[in-house]
């Protein structure tokens, strides 16, 4: 399709009205960095490429949304510090955020997200 992910920052809009920052992590780097080390995140990290997570290091319990390449909602977990997540063949980018936070915002399987990232760089919104 085209996209041209990078690290960085933008929006996660749910439908619905929530409007959430996210945070972008595209490189290996940023990836494999995700939260660790760190004590909570205010919004999400989307992970692209990503198809499954782990939260071995993490010193808090995250929710878990596996979307598809169209950034529809596959599945949503709650995954406590030292766990190995599921690998979701049919997804293409993790996103995470504190445990309880997806809910709050509407996220469930078949709901379909937009990410708008900040800045010029990204290159668009990606429905």
């Amino acid at each position: 399709m085209g996209r041209s992910w990078r690290d960085g920052a933008g929006s996660l809009v749910v439908p619905g009205g929530a409007v959430v920052p996210v945070e972008i992590a595209a490189s290996y780097r940023a990836r494999r960095r995700g939260l660790l080390g760190r004590d909570g995140i205010a919004g999400a990290m989307l992970l692209t490429p990503a198809s499954s997570v782990h939260t071995f290091g993490m010193r808090f319990a995250i929710d878990v949304a596996h979307l598809d390449r169209g950034l529809r909602v596959l599945s949503v977990v709650t995954m406590r510090p030292g766990r190995l997540g599921a690998l979701r063949p049919r997804a293409r980018h993790v996103l995470e955020a504190e445990a309880g936070a997806m809910a709050g915002w509407g996220l469930r399987p078949g709901v379909r997200v937009v990410v708008e990232p900040s800045g010029g760089g990204g290159g668009g919104v990606f429905r």
